[in-house]
């Protein structure tokens, strides 16, 4: 991996100090497959932040992409198309062609193969949710009912974190402190990465009550005789599908290729071989992610109508007014990974799990289908449950293997939603609260929000 990073960068330093015209002219016509990962993440990650978050372009392009990434996108330029809404990336303005555009209800999507207008063709005409009043207590509305114990732990940058961008902390029901770093508010958009992949399990349990799908129905590949046909919903739901997919990051691996050089990304997931036996072997994979929201939105109908249901039946009852998964070129829900949403809003979801999937007293989830998430997957030694969510949370420099909450001392019902370069929520049903902490916190900080979990839990004792 490093070693093509490095062939990529020097190829781009070469041309970047006047290099030979003819290496310049490869790299335009056939760009590395990294440089295409890196351009097309670039205009991915800029669109996004420019048309759901309403951030501005460049500051996006250096400190959401460049500040944390790789130096060769030092080289990454990005251009910005209001009336199309498209966005292009390239290192040193002709290499790679990063191309991603924005389509109402379903956020931005890359196009690796350049056609937009196949791209655009999934997108949805949103309702309005209920905006939630600041002059009305949390949840139904935004304002706090304060409390200054905790709100001075939020104050506290160790505990806070570097990259903080939003916290959020609810307890009994109620919003009783939060923190937003410079240049974020209440009302911004963020991205929670794989804390996208819990609301997809609530998006099959909304099937599961339909009568849509079961947790033991299998078949999800068109030829009975192929042995991936026997793998479950419950094994994909657990990341014990045996299939074999590579979720490494700074490389074009499974992962990095179905985000950004994938125009159909549950297709690609579905293409891979069988590896282990089903049930038999835990491996996390945002591909499986991906091919459950396929399931799961050909179970409710396919089209427009799958693509409208989170924000029509999950989001709007529960007053996730800034909520957006976004879709992916051909249709796919981008259930791994692309949910936007502000600080509170995610924390409307937490409290949903934390009342075992009810709102304002109407079931939306099955009866006990919140607690079979969390029952601990069997191949996954104890880190991981059954229902797209972690029994532990992040593992800062806790070797493997071993629980990262213990030296905290947590509630033993303590539950996590976590995504990448920081972000979590933290759920914890014996003490009635939910804490979220959104950023852009690289893994290698070695950040641990159990510390303000902890301190959390402290304050709030009676």
């Amino acid at each position: 991996m490093a070693s093509k990073l490095v062939l990529a960068a020097a190829a781009v330093v070469v041309i970047a100090a006047g290099g030979a015209a003819t290496l310049a002219a490869v790299l335009a016509t056939k760009p590395p497959e990294l440089l295409k990962v890196g351009a097309n993440y670039g205009a991915k990650i800029v669109c996004s932040n420019v048309f759901i978050a309403g951030r501005d372009a460049q500051a996006v392009l250096a400190d959401d992409v460049q500040a944390p990434g790789h130096p060769v996108l030092k080289h990454l330029n990005v251009k910005v198309d209001m009336e199309r809404k498209t966005v292009r990336a390239q290192f040193l303005g002709f290499i790679g062609d990063g191309l991603a555009v924005y389509r109402p209800g379903t956020g931005c999507a890359v196009a690796p193969d350049g056609d937009v207008a196949q791209a655009s063709q999934h997108q949805f005409n949103p309702i309005k949710i209920w905006a939630p009043s600041p002059n009305v207590t949390w949840p139904t509305g935004s304002q706090a009912e304060g409390n200054p114990a905790v709100q001075t732990l939020l104050e506290q940058d160790a505990l806070a974190g570097p990259g903080m961008r939003g916290i959020a902390v609810i307890h009994r029901g109620r919003l009783i402190a939060q923190r937003y770093g410079a240049g974020f508010n209440a009302a911004t958009p963020l991205l929670g990465w794989s804390m996208t992949k819990t609301v997809t399990a609530a998006l099959v349990g909304m099937q599961v009550a339909d009568g849509k799908l079961s947790l033991q129905q299998s078949g999800f590949w068109p030829d009975a005789a192929d042995p991936r046909a026997q793998i479950t919903l419950a094994q994909l739901m657990a990341m014990s599908s045996g299939l074999r997919y590579n979720e490494g990051y700074g490389d074009v691996s499974d992962v990095t290729r179905m985000l950004y050089l994938e125009p159909d990304m549950a297709s690609f997931t579905a293409a891979q071989p069988l590896e282990q036996a089903p049930g038999s072997k835990w491996n996390y994979s945002s591909g499986t992610t991906v091919l459950i929201s396929r399931i799961w939105q050909r179970a409710a109908g396919g089209g427009k109508d799958s693509l409208s249901l989170p924000h029509n039946q999950l989001f709007a009852p529960l007053g996730m007014s800034s909520a957006m998964i976004e879709a992916d070129a051909r249709g796919n829900l981008v259930g791994s990974s692309y949910m936007y949403a502000t600080t509170q809003d995610w924390a409307r979801f937490g409290q949903f799990l934390l009342q075992d999937g009810v709102w304002q007293g109407k079931r939306i989830l099955p009866a006990g289908f919140v607690e079979g998430m969390q029952q601990v997957a069997p191949a996954s030694g104890g880190q991981y449950g059954q229902g797209q969510l972690w029994r532990w949370g992040p593992s800062g420099d806790t070797p493997d293997g071993q629980n990262p909450d213990t030296r905290f001392q947590l509630p033993a019902d303590t539950y996590w939603m976590e995504g990448h370069d920081g972000q979590s929520i933290a759920i914890v049903p014996s003490q009635q609260l939910v804490v979220v902490r959104l950023g852009l916190t690289p893994h290698r900080l070695l950040y641990q929000p159990q510390a303000l979990l902890a301190a959390v839990v402290k304050a709030v004792q009676p």
